[in-house]
């Protein structure tokens, strides 16, 4: 096997210090990748076991040996993180579940993976590649109406409407550099020189959809979430608008027990939260992080534990 891609996992410190607490048990690397936060946790904290996940066959290869050195206390299965419940109904109240969502290092740093608009491959950007609609289905088959809205849902890009058009005029397309100039050329002069690349919220798009990872995360955190034991946290990484509202909404949720009662007046329609955030709002990288490290620039970091399950009533 070719040697491991040098990766930096996002706020590694962070997250191992938010599981310090969980009890002994299994905890779900849900997004495994190329075994970087896995690593720092099996490294620091001896009372968890590591279940690893990913649908990116590459990735759990390069996992596999950035945990070698840890026999026993890793198990990997290449799967998508919404079966999460399927993988660990064996394993017990899991200590803990980590979520680093978003597009991997490898994956990026691949041309032939189709991910970058910076170099040259084929329009592929699928994270398991024995699923079959790649983004070159998407940009040669949607109709303008239907790709405009991808890159608006998915992208919150301002010219969806220009960008679709040019994209369906420029048919076919193939390759990576190619859809980035077409998306480039679609967008006004003046709006190119501000906020970096302008075929990065497309391709951001394109990735959204072609893995409907933002379909599967709210059941996914759902598992995560009924599987943890008492104590247990569940932390999540996440770099796009929409994913963050997805966790925050589901954290919020589990906080409050549903509790459908005004905010900041006591709580009268009888909701019981099983759960507790962690910390307010959502952490961000250092700014010697993300000089270091680019890619952590859009991170935001939230957790959430299981509170003690109630004690029981005495019998009458």
């Amino acid at each position: 096997m070719s040697e491991a891609p040098k990766h930096e996992p996002v706020m590694v410190e962070e997250v191992v210090d938010l599981f310090r607490p969980v009890p002994p048990g299994p905890l779900v690397d849900a997004t495994v990748g190329l075994g970087g936060h896995g690593r720092a946790l099996l490294a620091a904290l001896d009372h968890i076991r590591l279940i690893g996940l990913d649908q990116d066959g590459d990735a759990l290869a390069a996992a596999a040996g950035a945990l070698s050195g840890f026999e026993g206390r890793v198990a990997l299965h290449r799967a998508r993180f919404d079966d999460l419940s399927t993988i660990t109904k064996e394993e017990g109240r899991l200590s803990g579940a980590l979520f680093d969502l978003g597009v991997s290092s490898l994956q990026l740093d691949r041309a032939e993976r189709g991910f970058s608009y910076r170099a040259d491959g084929p329009l592929d950007m699928r994270q398991d590649q024995r699923r079959p609609t790649t983004a070159a289905d998407i940009v040669n088959t949607y109709d303008e109406g239907r790709l405009a809205q991808v890159l608006h849902d998915y992208g919150d890009e301002r010219y969806a409407r220009r960008i679709s058009h040019a994209i369906v005029r420029a048919r076919p397309l193939a390759r990576t550099t190619h859809l980035a100039e077409v998306v480039r050329n679609a967008i006004p002069a003046p709006a190119r020189r501000h906020g970096g690349d302008p075929a990065r919220r497309t391709f951001q798009a394109l990735r959204l959809e072609v893995n409907k990872e933002l379909d599967v995360l709210g059941p996914a955190l759902d598992q995560a979430l009924d599987g943890l034991a008492p104590g247990g946290r569940c932390v999540v990484l996440a770099y796009h608008s929409g994913e963050d509202r997805i966790v925050k909404e589901r954290f919020r949720t589990a906080s409050t027990g549903g509790c459908t009662c005004p905010p900041r007046l006591p709580c009268v329609c009888g909701a019981s939260p099983k759960f507790g955030l962690v910390m307010r709002g959502a952490r961000r990288p250092t700014s010697i992080e993300v000089a270091r490290n680019h890619r952590a620039e859009s991170a935001r970091l939230r957790a959430i534990e299981r509170l003690a399950d109630p004690e029981p009533e005495d019998a009458a």
